[in-house]
């Protein structure tokens, strides 16, 4: 059994290594607080660490106070984006060429509307004289081929690594007679079961996309890994070979040639059946009309104390800490052979990936807004920075030598759960849909199981279509 975790305030409140070296001071405004001769940049994402509207919190007020510290000709602003629209309006702003200088990475951008940052990566960091090149820094485990776009290009910057999994109140576990962790997907029904009748919500949920997307993803990948040798045949370059997971193109290969299809594999169906009923017997009731926050899925029921368990990935931890009951972590369940005669054993992952914190530049950036965007994400990935951050934070280094992942973690980063997918797909939808939630029609009973497995099957063959266009792809089976 996990250790259960007391909720405690972690915070750092050393200023971040790269200000104290550089023991500079900010300068350069007027007396109204705007600018006068500075280059202004600004940054816009998602509010992964708290329910501020206006803020991402205090530490990242100190790692721009620092970076503008170090730079003093550059002034860094921030614009909080909805979690449940952030996508869609950094999508519509790519395509307008209205984004600002930083955007958060998620939105799918085609190759031509992002900068990429292949030629930066290759020399030094200024802010790192201990690597020889800016992708040096990085664990090589995290970042690197394995993130290149179909065009082979890296486009984006890691800040930290990203786990999910589910956060539960052990309180609420204990009452219920349900013990942590929960081995197979039968088990959690079981619990589930044994948790409304202690009288709790046995898992929060909202309207977001995320929940529906970690579920749905978690089952599918378990139950499409025996595909995994099979359709495992282009490296991360591109190229006839293999890689550690199936790549976009080797997933791309293998929606058009049909050895994927959502109404035909039998793991896929499988899986989508089993995500409705885990919806039917543990989601919050009415969970549609529960708007999205930034903290857990179905945040405000869970940190009121009255849903055992949320999704929930390693930067929601800081909300946990004025909570009076005690909570750990612990991997979603696997698919085992008991619950279904589909599975092949294997256990649930979800891996620590880069991408939790991650920003890229819009080709539309350009000169000396360009320069000083790139600079930023140098200082926020420089391991002298990064590992402040990360421990300010609870998050998980994406930097070789930035210090270890926070206890706060959990069972998070152990075992299988901590290993990536060999094959991740789900979400994957055309870029119109990006950041929709493609679930919710089957699991509020508009649409048939068949209704949806055909609305996927679309949706992969789409995205399937978009990234051979993109990528240039040549090959007879994508023209076909």
């Amino acid at each position: 059994m996990l250790t259960p975790h007391r909720a405690a305030t972690r915070r750092t409140t050393a200023v971040l290594a790269a200000a104290a070296i550089t023991g500079l001071t900010l300068a350069g405004c007027s007396a109204s607080g705007e600018s006068s001769d500075k280059v202004v940049i600004t940054l816009a994402g998602p509010n992964q660490w708290n329910s501020q509207s206006d803020s991402f919190g205090q530490e990242w007020e100190d790692l721009i106070a620092a970076f503008e510290e170090a730079e003093t000709g550059i002034e860094v602003k921030t614009t909080v984006l909805p979690l449940a629209s952030f996508a869609d309006t950094l999508t519509t702003q790519l395509a307008a060429g209205t984004a600002p200088e930083l955007i958060f990475n998620q939105p799918q951008p085609a190759p031509d509307q992002v900068v990429a940052l292949d030629d930066y990566l290759a020399e030094p960091n200024p802010y790192n004289a201990d690597a020889d090149s800016w992708l040096d820094e990085f664990n090589p485990n995290a970042y690197g081929d394995a993130q290149r776009d179909a065009k082979g290009q890296l486009y984006w910057v890691p800040f930290n690594l990203v786990i999910a999994g589910l956060f539960y109140n052990q309180e609420a576990l204990d009452d219920a007679g349900v013990e942590a962790p929960i081995a197979s997907i039968g088990d959690l029904i079981d619990a589930c079961s044994a948790l409304k009748d202690a009288g709790y919500t046995p898992l929060a949920m909202d309207n977001g996309s995320l929940g529906t997307g970690w579920t749905s993803e978690t089952l599918l990948s378990s139950l499409l890994n025996k595909y995994g040798a099979e359709w495992n045949v282009f490296d991360a370059a591109g190229e006839p070979g293999t890689a550690t997971s199936v790549t976009n193109k080797s997933l791309v290969k293998a929606i058009l040639t049909g050895e994927l299809d959502a109404t035909k594999t039998p793991e896929v169906r499988e899986a989508v059946s089993l995500l409705k009923e885990i919806f039917d017997n543990c989601a919050t009731e009415n969970w549609s009309g529960v708007a999205a926050s930034g903290q857990f899925v179905g945040g405000q029921e869970f940190l009121a104390g009255d849903a055992a368990m949320a999704w929930g990935t390693n930067f929601a931890i800081s909300n946990l800490a004025d909570v009076d009951w005690e909570w750990s972590s612990m991997p979603f369940p696997s698919v085992t052979k008991t619950d279904t005669p589909l599975s092949d054993g294997s256990e649930a992952r979800f891996g620590a990936v880069a991408g939790g914190t991650s920003y890229m530049i819009p080709a539309t950036t350009k000169g000396e807004k360009l320069e000083a965007a790139v600079k930023f994400l140098q200082f926020a990935s420089s391991p002298a920075t990064n590992g402040d951050w990360v421990a300010a934070t609870d998050t998980i280094p994406a930097t070789s030598d930035a210090s270890t992942a926070s206890e706060g973690v959990g069972g998070l980063v152990t075992g299988e759960w901590a290993k990536p997918r060999l094959i991740s797909i789900g979400s994957n939808s055309p870029k119109a849909d990006s950041g929709s939630n493609l679930w919710e029609g089957y699991l509020l009973g508009t649409r048939t199981l068949d209704e949806q497995l055909a609305y996927i099957q679309t949706g992969w063959v789409g995205w399937a279509e978009e990234a051979v266009a993109e990528a240039g792809i040549t090959e007879d089976w994508a023209t076909q």
